[in-house]
């Protein structure tokens, strides 16, 4: 009677061990030809630290091994060194550990122009105004300190502790103790009313903490009263995929896809909205342009697709990738491409990337040389395969997404000189000095009020052009001769200031008022035009 069971204990026995012995041996194999592959790889490097007739670095050798292999792959597809990898984590991650303080260097001298209210340096009595002349024992004014390296010195580990030494506006030294706690990095810049029923949202990307601020954001707005919104992707270029699909489920209903994903290796995911959306209704107008990118280009596709709301700007960046980072010995990570991600009516709008990295970033330069941001978009589309949206009308693939109301680059004001005059350390040194001289009485209960009874940008004006000589500030009285130049200009140095005032808040509230994108956003909503395009009639 035993026998059989015997004969049966055997047999199973003996398959297990097949099996067991089959995936070792596999192992065994397959790390033997990672092992192979590594060896040379090794060997090769030995040799030229060996016999090379000069002295070479280690950490070169290997980067440029590494880039070599990845060469050959598309040009998402990035190996991070070891001393850019945190930075690119906490712009993702939404937070880093530090003190809390915003600053700028003026005249070699760190300046503190914000304090993050709640955080550490804030808590530590550090106020907006205050000089940083010493981080522990490291002098840091007067010494040609670069952004990177005071950031180094006041980030570090969560609860450690940090001496800086602050000279207050009345010339008074203080050192003060700061315990380092965890500083938020926002990806939502402004949350603001155009008008009385329009809310306007800003995200520069996609990141762990994006949903979260764009919902408490949207929250704010519509306690407002706003009933429409603009939804500003402009110069955002991805991140989070997560992050990019929760925003498409506030504005999609019914079970709605978002996106999916695919790869030979990657098996179909499909992304769903799943929840009662926050603002499911309400017109919707999303801003795009060249640099809207990855996760921007699928929320905005998805809206596209299923005719939820209208996109307006220029064609995106065409980056249909999807990329997966993993971490390697040395403190190292490649972000490798698994997928390519699809909207809604089953089109991937990637570029093409056939002809080499250096051909796929010259193809988007070329936008810049052909007049393409200019005019109408007269660059055709990559793939003439027609895909459809909810309401039939017609959208391609292979090249970004192509906006539904296409919004020239602005240049009626914004030539060369101005951008110089606008972005210069000498203006933003004039506007420094009126805050620190007026700071009692730029009181301001709110925006608001500061955009109706600010009047004062001619002080300003005048203390930027003293700081020019010779031909710069030949060329700068000339662009200002034309008075909306100077109008513009009056604009921006409001704006800059109101940055100080209210934050990023402030900036947005009165630069929008010439922003031609978001001027056309509100043309569109408040006409027959909206309606119109999103039926396809």
């Amino acid at each position: 009677m035993w026998t059989p069971l015997l004969f049966s204990l055997i047999l199973v026995c003996g398959m297990v061990l097949g099996f067991n012995l089959r995936d070792s041996l596999r192992n065994k194999r397959d790390i033997g030809t990672v092992i192979l592959r590594n060896d040379r790889l090794e060997e090769i490097i030995d040799l030229v630290n060996e016999k090379y007739v000069d002295t070479v670095n280690n950490n070169t050798l290997y980067k440029d091994a590494v880039s070599g292999i990845l060469k050959s792959l598309d040009p998402h597809t990035v190996y991070i060194p070891p001393e850019d990898l945190q930075e690119v984590n906490d712009d993702l991650d939404g937070g880093f550990s530090g003190i809390g303080v915003e600053f700028s260097i003026m005249r070699d001298t760190i300046a503190v122009t914000g304090v993050i209210e709640d955080g550490p340096a804030a808590g530590a009595g550090v106020e907006t105004g205050d000089q940083i002349i010493k981080v522990g024992d490291s002098m840091v004014a007067g010494v040609n300190i670069t952004s990177d390296r005071i950031i180094h010195l006041l980030k570090g580990r969560q609860s450690s502790k940090v001496y800086v030494t602050v000279m207050r506006p009345a010339g008074a030294l203080k050192q003060v103790s700061i315990t380092r706690g965890i500083i938020p990095i926002y990806s939502i810049d402004a949350g603001i009313m155009l008008d009385s029923v329009t809310g306007f949202i800003k995200i520069n990307r996609f990141s762990a903490t994006t949903f979260t601020e764009f919902s408490k954001a949207l929250q704010k707005l519509k306690d407002k009263g706003a009933k429409q919104l603009v939804l500003d992707l402009r110069d955002n270029p991805g991140g989070y995929l997560d992050a990019a699909t929760s925003i498409a489920d506030a504005f999609l209903d019914d079970n709605k896809l978002v996106v999916y994903t695919q790869g030979i290796h990657s098996q179909k995911t499909e992304y769903r909205a799943s929840e009662k959306g926050a603002f499911e209704d309400g017109k919707l107008v999303v801003l795009v342009d060249e640099s809207s990118a990855s996760a921007s280009e699928i929320l905005s596709g998805a809206i596209q697709d299923w005719d939820r709301g209208v996109i307006a700007g220029r064609r995106t960046f065409g980056k249909g990738l999807v990329q997966e980072q993993y971490d390697l010995p040395g403190g190292s990570a490649l972000r490798l491409t698994i997928a390519k991600y699809y909207t809604p009516s089953g089109r991937c709008i990637q570029r093409s990337f056939a002809k080499g990295r250096d051909a796929y970033m010259e193809d988007y330069e070329k936008r810049f040389e052909s007049g393409e941001l200019l005019g109408a978009d007269t660059a055709g589309n990559a793939d003439t395969t027609r895909f459809y949206t909810a309401h039939h009308r017609v959208v391609y693939g292979g090249g970004g997404i192509t906006p539904d109301v296409y919004v020239p680059y602005d240049t009626s004001r914004f030539s060369v000189t101005m951008e110089s005059m606008i972005f210069s350390e000498n203006l933003k040194t004039a506007i420094w000095n009126y805050f620190m001289r007026n700071r009692s009485r730029l009181n301001f209960k709110d925006i608001a009020a500061f955009n109706h009874s600010f009047n004062d940008e001619a002080a300003i004006k005048d203390s930027y052009l003293d700081m020019l000589s010779g031909g710069k500030r030949k060329d700068a009285l000339k662009e200002l001769e034309r008075p909306v130049n100077a109008d513009y200009f009056n604009l921006q140095i409001k704006a800059q200031l109101a940055r100080i005032l209210f934050h990023e808040n402030g900036y947005y509230a009165i630069s929008a008022k010439e922003d031609n994108a978001v001027n056309k956003a509100l043309e569109i909503m408040n006409s027959g035009q909206y309606s119109k395009i999103i039926s396809g009639k």
